[in-house]
């Protein structure tokens, strides 16, 4: 057992010393703290944040042991608990597990068993403290929370983030262009929400998913609720109980959908389809969008009811041109990601070629430098990249890129076809992505910044696997 820990115990109607409080003493080195009921043990928990483990009964004055395990880890996400409750109901065991406990005793137990458990619970929470401390510490090591940026925008933003952190509630909505990071910021609001962050972070996008099939995933269905629904389904809704539900590009969900989402934020309630039983939920919900949501609530696209209960903290994400000192902590980043296993790795940018970078307006913003980090990790043989190594759109300050297709410089005007030579440029683009990534489709999709489904039409409509 590890040493000197710090045990809560809560035994209502008891004498301490002749319990289970008096056994541990005797049997640990631990230093146990006593509590009779639900009150005083929430006030210990408050009061001494080095208390480890909890072994609370289930049944108590006035409140469960289930509202201890609720409000002592939303206050302390390190603690683990432990409940004893009589053999023979599952549903509680089901809710106890549910409510962040590490495990459960039956009455009538056994004084080894318990110190079994005890000792497990401990080792346990040593590596929980150790995973939370690294969690704090990536802001420090790898940016903010795995986001990367030293610019003045970033950090006010960063900030915004710790104050919405601090509590477990309170929507979000996420502004910004393709390309911004807006799940890896709704990802750290999960990571560092404490209570949440021990439950799930589930993402739905609402564009990729067929408006037909959308309220199904969300929901969930009823045996028999409709054609093909052979088994009963849980939607992602209940799959984020406790957790985080993050809805990208909430702006493309249908108006009937909305009303539907707008009752669930009400009134925390919801029916899976083809059922008539309400289920509650205790969810934080991240939407992101990168449309003008107040020009849509104009235009009556969508719900301004809606959008005011999504955007009780409202965060913009700032897109990569207005926080271009940032590009050479994001490169160094990437390349550590994508030199892993290389012998001829890219070391660093030259001057010139970061200020080439920073240079170009950045349409797909941090996306895009990923992909072009990515890119020259492939197809780059040297060690440094330089101005001359970038594409060609990063080689021109300003005005209109050359003509990608070089040997059309000279040709003359009446022999130049605009659709047929930007057809051809695609195809060699598209061909020498797949060639680099050994005709893996997910991942040349991701090089060429391009839907998977996207290049797939391409291939298959131009004949290019024929290539």
């Amino acid at each position: 057992m590890p040493n000197n820990p710090t045990i809560l115990v809560v035994e209502p109607g008891r004498n301490p010393r002749n319990s289970l409080v008096a056994f541990l003493e005797k049997q640990t080195k631990a230093r146990i703290h006593y509590a009779k009921d639900p009150t005083e043990a929430l006030d210990l928990i408050y009061k001494d944040p080095k208390i480890e483990l909890l072994l609370t009964d289930l049944y108590l004055p006035d409140k469960s042991g289930l509202e201890i395990i609720r409000k002592g880890v939303g206050k302390n996400p390190a603690l683990v608990p432990i409940v004893i409750m009589p053999p023979g109901n599952r549903k509680y065991i089901v809710e106890s597990l549910q409510a962040g406990a590490y495990f459960y005793i039956g009455t009538p137990y056994d004084y080894q068993e318990i110190l079994e458990v005890i000792k497990n619970g401990l080792e346990y929470q040593k590596l929980l403290t150790e995973t939370l401390n690294w969690n704090t510490s990536l802001r420090k090591s790898d940016g903010f929370a795995g986001i990367i940026g030293e610019s003045k925008v970033m950090k006010s933003m960063f900030k915004t983030i710790e104050m919405v952190t601090a509590y477990g509630y309170g929507n979000v909505l996420l502004a910004g262009e393709s390309g911004t990071g807006k799940e890896l910021v709704a990802q750290a609001i999960h990571d560092m929400t404490p209570g949440r962050n021990r439950h799930n972070f589930v993402p739905v996008n609402c564009a990729a998913i067929p408006d037909d099939l959308l309220e199904s995933e969300l929901f969930g269905y009823e045996r028999g609720a409709f054609t093909g629904a052979n088994r009963s389904k849980k939607g992602r809704l209940q799959h984020a109980e406790k957790g985080t539900l993050f809805l990208d590009e909430i702006g493309d969900m249908k108006p009937g959908l909305q009303a539907k989402m707008l009752r669930v934020l009400q009134e925390h309630v919801f029916e899976p389809i083809g059922s008539v039983k309400s289920i509650k939920i205790d969810i934080r919900v991240i939407a992101a969008t990168n449309y003008d949501l107040d020009k849509a609530v104009k235009n009556g696209t969508f719900r301004e009811d809606l959008y005011y209960r999504l955007s009780v903290i409202p965060i913009t994400l700032p897109p990569l041109r207005e926080r271009l000192d940032d590009i050479p902590h994001l490169i160094k980043n990437f390349l550590h990601i994508y030199n892993r296993g290389r012998q001829d790795a890219i070391q660093d940018f030259t001057p010139q070629a970061l200020q080439r970078l920073k240079q170009y307006d950045w349409p797909g913003n941090v996306r895009e430098l990923k992909n072009l980090v990515q890119r020259l990790c492939i197809l780059h043989n040297g060690k440094r990249v330089d101005s001359r190594d970038l594409p060609e759109k990063f080689k021109e300050k300003a005005g209109p890129e050359k003509n990608p297709g070089a040997e059309s410089e000279n040709k003359p005007l009446e022999t130049l076809d605009f659709h047929s030579m930007t057809i051809d440029y695609e195809n060699r683009l598209i061909l020498q992505a797949l060639h680099s990534t050994n005709w893996n489709k997910k991942e040349a999709a991701r090089l060429l910044n391009m839907k998977r489904t996207t290049l797939l039409e391409k291939i298959k409509k131009r004949n290019l696997d024929q290539a």
